[in-house]
């Protein structure tokens, strides 16, 4: 299973949000099961139309998300993903 974790800063919206592992062949099917264990987290990451908000980054692996559309970038068993809040400013 994909391990996955999340930014610390993403508890001040979820507090009992943890790393946790996930049967996914995808991004956007982590994205889903993410979003059934903590409503409202789906919402947080991803837009209306399924693509991934402006404000996130996902990481698979050392990578970032190649595919900000569909979220359709492959994971496997072995895989990390790292969800965080993108940082901008000057």
């Amino acid at each position: 299973m994909a391990q996955v974790k999340f930014t610390p800063n993403l508890k001040r919206f979820f507090p009992d949000l943890c790393e946790c592992e996930i049967d996914a062949c995808t991004v956007a099917e982590i994205v889903t099961a993410v979003d059934n264990r903590w409503r409202g987290l789906g919402d947080y990451i991803i837009d209306e139309q399924g693509a991934l908000r402006k404000h996130v980054n996902i990481f698979v692996g050392d990578e970032l998300l190649r595919d900000k559309q569909t979220l359709s970038d492959r994971v496997s068993a072995d895989t990390k993903i790292f969800i965080v809040q993108a940082l901008s400013g000057g």
